[in-house]
């Protein structure tokens, strides 16, 4: 059974796409079949994977993205995989292993333009359609935008564990507290589509230190998020296992210039070297990350 993780928090631009695509490559450099489904409809991980000439295809077409199993519904989540989505120039498989649903600018009309049956939701349908292939995967990530509003709840409602990046600021606190409460609320709406066998509702089961500046004290931001998610654990709206990583993942350079390149940071060359090395720079904390991720719900 593939452990299905949502990624998100309430706050944008805490570098949710940086971390879920290199954690999604770090897993497939582990070994790990994974699926990367992009709920985002601003489409940052489907472009960075796909890059923009494939990725404009299926934009230009509306056909080929998440929102085709809605509208015009003929599609099914199945059809809509891309296997081993990283390629080179000549269109060679570079990260086997690691394969994507994209989604386009279209997913917006989920929130507005789509009238489904209210018998069966829309996070109900993507649910019941993924789970026909989930058993081909160790792991499947959502991408989910700052907010529990259609998209989002796509994920959160197929998802075993959530995880929250943050950064060392007053403004992560603020949106991980509006997450907690907004999924408690969301819990509650979806509790009646749920059966025994979908196991309870995700948790918060850890938070995410990500694109840490060189010097940054994060020790007293640390201890504020830790007093917060202690509160949510004892209210039961957070994990009990729930916690806050040991590992950290540093802002650098890299992991922009691999986002131009179309490449996760493990792959960029001269960098990606070095981390399999030395250890001691971005790509390595994603590494450290994945096998973090790994051992947490094992333990």
């Amino acid at each position: 059974m593939a452990r299905k993780i949502c990624f998100i928090n309430y706050k944008g631009g805490v570098g949710k796409t940086s971390l879920i695509v290199n954690t999604a490559a770090a897993l497939a450099k582990l070994g790990q079949r994974v699926l990367l489904c992009d709920f985002d409809t601003q489409s940052n991980a489907s472009i960075w994977l796909l890059r923009l000439d494939r990725w404009n295809k299926i934009n230009a077409l509306g056909e080929g993205s998440i929102y085709s199993i809605y509208e015009p519904g003929k599609a099914k989540v199945r059809d809509l995989v891309i296997k081993d989505v990283v390629e080179g120039k000549a269109g060679e498989k570079l990260l086997p292993g690691l394969d994507l649903i994209p989604t386009s600018f279209n997913l917006v009309d989920l929130e507005n333009e789509y009238n489904g049956d209210p018998k069966r939701p829309h996070y109900l349908v993507f649910y019941e359609q993924l789970a026909a292939i989930e058993g081909n995967y160790d792991y499947i990530l959502f991408d989910c935008p700052p907010n529990i509003l259609r998209a989002s709840q796509c994920g959160v409602f197929a998802s075993n564990e959530i995880y929250v990046p943050v950064n060392p600021d007053a403004l992560s606190l603020i949106g991980f507290t509006l997450l907690v409460e907004k999924l408690y609320k969301f819990h509650q709406l979806s509790a009646s589509f749920r059966t025994a066998a979908m196991g309870v509702p995700a948790q918060v089961q850890g938070l995410v230190f990500n694109s840490i500046k060189a010097g940054v004290d994060i020790e007293v931001p640390k201890m504020r998020l830790q007093l917060r998610l202690n509160q949510f654990k004892t209210a039961k709206r957070a994990a009990a296992a729930a916690k806050i990583f040991t590992t950290q993942i540093r802002d650098a350079m890299v992991v922009r210039r691999a986002v131009a390149l179309g490449l996760p940071v493990a792959l960029v060359g001269a960098d990606a070297e070095a981390g399999a090395s030395a250890g001691d720079n971005v790509v390595n904390d994603y590494k450290k990350l994945a096998s973090e991720l790994v051992q947490h719900m094992a333990a």
